[in-house]
């Protein structure tokens, strides 16, 4: 991330972004999102209707899709990782 010229500040409060004064609108809806699809079985309604609403409000159809797809994707290759014991940042011998 820092290629993308994100500062220190925001990668370091990326895990208490509730707390942090760095992330827009957006970029909350966009977490708590990607927290919700990410801990699906933590609540009996994991995507509740005040925060698909936010989300909807602050991303359009398509954009939205592309948010859903990702943190899917993320989702997926972090559960592959953790069942073959792929360390996070270990290069492929």
């Amino acid at each position: 991330m820092k290629r993308a010229c994100e500062t220190e500040e925001r990668i370091i409060a990326v895990g208490a972004w509730r707390h942090a004064p760095y992330f827009t609108d957006a970029e909350r809806a966009a977490l708590a999102l990607t927290e919700a699809l990410t801990r699906l079985a933590d609540q009996s309604d994991p995507v509740p209707d005040t925060l698909w609403v936010e989300v909807s409000r602050l991303y359009d159809e398509r954009s939205l899709a592309a948010l859903i797809v990702s943190i899917a994707n993320i989702n997926v290759w972090n559960r592959l990782n953790a069942a073959v014991g792929q360390v996070a940042g270990a290069k492929w011998a």
